[in-house]
């Protein structure tokens, strides 16, 4: 068993990059532990293979700098909130036993990204009962904050994290992922994800968040109900 401190959800390699990766890479500069999860390959994508994603997962981990990168081998197209793929999730849970989670947010245009929501929600909160046996130590980590890998949705974020010094290690990291994002040395079917519009609109989306911060770029996060805090933001070291 091992502790971290941050333990990133994607649907798929990527997803955690697009949605938090400057914040991955902030804490991981910082010396916190952080750890990718990944539940599917992506082995469903119109671009590439699933072991060139494996192969770029593995790359945009090391720029990002976190400790650990794991794939759960769930379904693409095939997430679902059943016992049989909770389980797997509440194992990485008890594994790694991380103070945050991290996971995408709902709704979203992709199916598995909604799917990942509840499976990871409902894993979490399951993982902290003693009755549900895994031959690990019930544990349930006490915060979990969601994210948008592309889609930022209506609802207002509970904060924004800056990440101003942070972003450009983000794109290098997002850049790992030649076979599904924008790259015209590849002569194959155009999808959302590999257009240049869509590569266009990551900075686009941290200008617009860090513009409501008053800094250079930043990454939103959500949280259902309030967050709790010690002391007002900008208090904390009175």
């Amino acid at each position: 068993m091992s502790h971290c401190d941050i333990l990133a959800f994607g649907a798929h390699p990527d997803d955690a990059e697009l949605g938090v990766g400057g914040q991955l890479h902030k804490a991981a500069k910082r010396g916190f532990r952080v750890v990718i999860a990944d539940l599917t390959r992506g082995e469903m994508g119109t671009r590439g293979t699933p072991e060139e994603r494996a192969v770029e997962a593995a790359q945009a981990a090391e720029l990002l700098g976190v400790s650990a990168r794991i794939n759960a081998g769930l379904p693409d197209a095939g997430l679902a909130d059943s016992p049989e793929q909770r389980e797997a999730v509440i194992r990485i849970i008890r594994e790694h036993r991380p103070r945050t989670i991290l996971a995408p947010m709902k709704p979203d245009r992709h199916p598995d990204h909604e799917a990942a929501h509840d499976l990871i929600r409902s894993a979490n909160f399951y993982s902290g009962l003693a009755k549900v046996d895994t031959g690990q130590p019930p544990y349930r980590a006490p915060a979990l904050y969601f994210y948008y890998a592309y889609f930022t949705g209506d609802a207002p974020p509970a904060f924004v994290v800056d990440v101003s010094g942070h972003f450009d290690q983000k794109l290098s990291a997002l850049r790992a992922y030649r076979s599904q994002l924008f790259n015209p040395e590849r002569d194959e079917p155009q999808t959302f994800v590999s257009t240049e519009e869509f590569w266009e609109d990551i900075a686009t989306r941290a200008l617009f968040w860090g513009a409501r911060i008053g800094v250079r770029y930043g990454e939103p996060l959500y949280h259902f109900g309030p967050v709790g805090l010690e002391l007002p933001l900008g208090l904390e070291g009175l």
